[in-house]
């Protein structure tokens, strides 16, 4: 069956779930790279893109308590934190003196208590004054979803008002998995699967462009990572809207839901059969944060062709037991991707190229 599979794919043939969950279980993860390889150059040539970013998490007070999640915290709880406007913008002052410049800020964090949505808008309308050139991508599927609730406002009006305010682009996370019940098991409190579609379709017909993830690893089933995969894929047929894909390999070690890390084989075939079937997306990234670098670095040979960032202060992942570092420099970067025979690209948050490191 694979060498059907693989006959569709080189003749730009779209494969269905049971071709898609014959790849998950496929043992040739090396047949499997190389036709992922393959497809990732027919979307970006030989390119490998990374940003100069850096992440910022204004709190990590929350109202839910995901199993898999190590940084949320109760108002009071020790560690509990929270940034003012004020903090945001010194760390993004500190970011540019680190590297020269930022070309993106990356903004998730806990759904807060008390935090009202207009202190959102001011965040982000501050920040775009402060640096009109940095692209904004903040707010998850479900921080939206929350702010929304909190305000009364309808989805659309939401997006609106943080639009107006500055906002760019959105972040994937939340996604999780789809499947109700693998959602129930490690997320009950978290909007629905259909929910963060919702409110990711809204952003698209808005003229917000968005990312979007999965996180695998954890008590899901190859057959709900297809069926995750196979909505992304629908919902872009419909919208276009989304830039990247992000595999989110799950760390487990301080976190409620006790199995080994997801093996590397197993990180490499996600990657792969992401890019093969998501044929509507331009781009997979191997998030190096929970990866780490080098098998990251090894992913660029099995679909992914954006490294992320330079991140500067990652923390939800480290929380849960990320064994990365939390930052990496420019020139790391593109070592990680010269070394792999990729060509580097500094992108802007659109992918828009700003320059290539022959």
């Amino acid at each position: 069956m694979f060498d059907e599979i693989k006959r569709k794919i080189i003749h730009a043939e779209r494969i269905n779930r049971d071709e898609a969950l014959e790849l998950f279980n496929t043992d040739d993860i090396h047949k499997l790279g190389e036709l992922a390889d393959e497809v990732s150059r027919r979307f970006n040539s030989n390119k490998v893109y990374f940003i100069v970013n850096r992440h910022i998490n204004p709190t990590n007070i929350c109202v839910n308590r995901c199993r898999f999640c190590a940084f949320s915290r109760s108002k009071g709880e020790e560690y509990a934190y929270e940034l003012s406007i004020d903090d945001i913008i010194a760390q993004l002052r500190e970011a540019q003196k680190t590297t020269g410049y930022i070309s993106e800020v990356h903004i998730v964090s806990g759904l807060h208590p008390e935090w009202q949505f207009e202190y959102y808008l001011e965040m982000i309308s501050t920040i775009k004054k402060e640096f009109p050139s940095i692209g904004i991508k903040a707010f998850t599927a479900v921080e939206i979803d929350y702010f929304a609730r909190k305000s009364g406002l309808s989805i659309e009006q939401t997006l609106m008002k943080l639009k107006e305010a500055g906002l760019d682009i959105m972040p994937g996370g939340g996604a999780e998995i789809f499947n109700p019940e693998v959602r129930n098991r490690i997320c009950p409190e978290k909007i629905s699967g259909e929910r963060w579609l919702e409110v990711i379709r809204t952003a698209h017909r808005l003229g917000i462009k968005t990312n979007a993830t999965m996180l695998y690893g954890h008590v899901e089933t190859y057959e709900d990572r297809v069926e995750h995969l196979m909505k992304l894929r629908e919902l872009q047929d419909e919208t276009g809207g989304f830039l990247a894909f992000i595999p989110l390999s799950y760390q487990p070690e301080n976190t409620d839901i006790k199995v080994p890390y997801p093996s590397g084989i197993d990180d490499l075939k996600t990657i792969a059969v992401s890019r093969l079937v998501l044929d509507n997306i331009a781009h997979i990234k191997a998030y190096w944060i929970m990866l780490g670098e080098k098998l990251a670095q090894l992913a660029l040979l099995y679909g992914a062709d954006c490294l992320e960032g330079t991140v500067i202060e990652e923390k939800i992942a480290h929380s849960a037991g990320a064994r990365s570092k939390k930052g990496n420099t420019i020139e790391e970067l593109v070592h990680l991707i010269r070394e792999a025979g990729k060509i580097p690209v500094e992108r802007d948050s659109f992918y828009n190229v700003k320059r290539v490191f022959d």
